[in-house]
């Protein structure tokens, strides 16, 4: 019924820059929340940046003043602006939203997630 599908992960060195985005698709009345989080190798899943619907946002403290969320409603996507990047960022990221639906259902969803490996 819902879907989030994501892109704009790759390799990229330290330093360097990435835009997820994240597409939502379906049976969408609202976005109420959305949210970027991260899985290393070995470790737990974290949550990186939040976003509610009235744009206020909040981040873990390894990404502030390196990483943005937004969301852009008209075209339902969410999007993580990744700047300054490390090694320390390379994980498998995930973006999650609360959406209403069409049949005013709310939910969680999830996207597949997308790999971020910074390197030299």
């Amino acid at each position: 019924q819902v879907q989030l599908v994501e892109s704009g992960g790759g390799l990229v060195q330290p330093g360097g820059s990435l835009r997820l985005s994240c597409a939502a698709s379906g049976s969408i009345f609202s976005i109420n929340a959305a949210g970027w989080y991260r899985q290393a190798p070995g470790k737990q899943r974290e949550l990186v940046a939040f976003i509610t619907s009235t744009g206020i946002t909040n981040y873990t403290d390894s990404v502030k003043g390196r990483f943005a969320i937004s969301i852009d409603n008209a075209k339902n996507t969410m999007y993580l602006q990744m700047n300054s990047l490390k090694p320390e960022d390379t994980a498998v990221y995930y973006c999650n939203s609360n959406i209403l639906t069409t049949s005013f259902r709310r939910g969680d969803y999830w996207g597949q997630g997308t790999q971020v490996t910074v390197s030299s």
